[in-house]
């Protein structure tokens, strides 16, 4: 005598390691982390060619995984693979507060909508979690409203969404705060409120009537630092031409406040050497070097001329000298201390890292909070009622 029952079984778990598609891909170091986190990244996407070749030389080139070298506008929605996660760090061109503040509406950070609209695209494919990073200014940006259209947006695609603040300093020698946006399609349980994780900058955004949002379970993020600096910097000889003359090393000094120059001397007589970064600034119409008071880098940017770039400043033993931050400095403030950077010229590689995520916070990120929703979110997907035989 031969039945069938029926029985809700899971017939199709994602994998053991997570597919991920990555748009604004850079010189990968989301991927660095995520991989890091136990993900797999099969497909990624740039427009820049130097970065396409950073992320080419330092991961190589393998058939599963895809890197098209293209304008995200060219990219269409059928030609991106199945993955579990789509990640994109859009541009922050004009969300800044060193950019024009055009928002969502301006012709850089408005490609948020391209991605989205690749989304669209998959359809019933798309994948169940995705996740954005930008700047804090995405929260502020227009009064907030550029923050709630991307919201509603992603709301519109069948997300709830998460918003999280996490500074890199947690993780590295350096003060890089982010805002990250993750949107579920189906939401985890709901956790109280966590005044580290999510300030009150973003706790606004959850009472706004109409927008689908969760605020998901994660570990406790790690303290700021407040040093470290000086255990990553490059500890070149004093006679490399690297190191400035000592015109150009008075001509910072000059323009030091008279409490900077305390700081500065008080660290230049000191029996035991350290470092600070220095960068310029615009005061009064007039630029000036400010030197940070801490063992902490400032937040690194996209080198586009010295207003740019960090100087480090090596002080004590009666002795000031300055130096621009190098490459290997400036992969290991983004957590990437073993990234290949042979025989990239160096202004690709402060351009590349300085535009790119820190890798250890999309480790934790991915370790603690994204690898537990493409589970959930992978089982409620491709949960069915399956006919199974049984003979007895």
């Amino acid at each position: 005598m031969g039945g069938v029952t029926e029985s809700d079984t899971v017939t199709d778990l994602p994998p053991a390691r997570p597919r991920v598609a990555e748009f604004f891909a850079g010189v990968g170091l989301v991927r660095m982390g995520l991989e890091n986190a136990g993900f797999q990244v099969t497909w990624s996407n740039d427009i820049e060619p130097f970065k396409r070749n950073m992320y080419v030389g330092h991961f190589g080139s393998h058939d599963e995984h895809q890197f098209v070298l293209d304008s995200i506008e060219n990219v269409r929605g059928e030609a991106v693979p199945d993955v579990d996660l789509a990640w994109a760090s859009f541009p922050c061109t004009d969300l800044s507060l060193a950019g024009g503040r055009s928002g969502l509406a301006g012709s850089s950070s408005g490609t948020f909508y391209e991605f989205t609209r690749v989304l669209r695209e998959m359809g019933a494919r798309r994948p169940s979690v995705v996740a954005l990073e930008n700047v804090l200014g995405l929260a502020t940006s227009h009064g907030g409203d550029d923050m709630i259209a991307a919201i509603r947006e992603l709301n519109s695609l069948g997300y709830s969404v998460d918003l999280m603040a996490i500074d890199a300093r947690r993780f590295v020698p350096q003060s890089r705060a982010r805002l990250f946006i993750v949107g579920c399609q189906t939401p985890p349980a709901e956790v109280d409120h966590d005044t580290v994780l999510r300030p009150d900058l973003l706790q606004s955004f959850y009472s706004v009537p109409g927008l689908r949002m969760h605020r998901g379970p994660a570990p406790e993020l790690p303290a700021l630092k407040d040093s470290g600096l000086g255990d990553i910097v490059e500890k070149i000889p004093a006679e490399d031409a690297r190191w400035w003359g000592a015109e150009k090393t008075l001509a910072l000094l000059e323009t030091l406040s008279s409490i900077q120059m305390q700081r500065v001397l008080k660290l230049r007589n000191a029996t035991v050497t350290s470092y600070r970064t220095a960068y310029r600034r615009t005061r009064n119409g007039k630029p000036v070097w400010e030197v940070r008071p801490d063992d902490i880098a400032g937040c690194l940017r996209t080198a586009r001329g010295g207003s740019s770039k960090q100087a480090v400043v090596m002080l004590g033993q009666g002795e000031v000298a300055v130096r621009w931050m190098t490459p290997r400095e400036y992969a290991r403030l983004m957590g990437a201390s073993d990234y290949t950077i042979d025989g990239i010229r160096d202004s690709a590689v402060l351009f590349g890292l300085g535009d790119a995520v820190c890798a250890p916070v999309i480790h934790w990120l991915g370790d603690g909070y994204l690898r537990a929703a493409v589970q959930l979110n992978g089982s409620q997907r491709v949960r069915s009622s399956q006919i199974v035989a049984r003979v007895s």
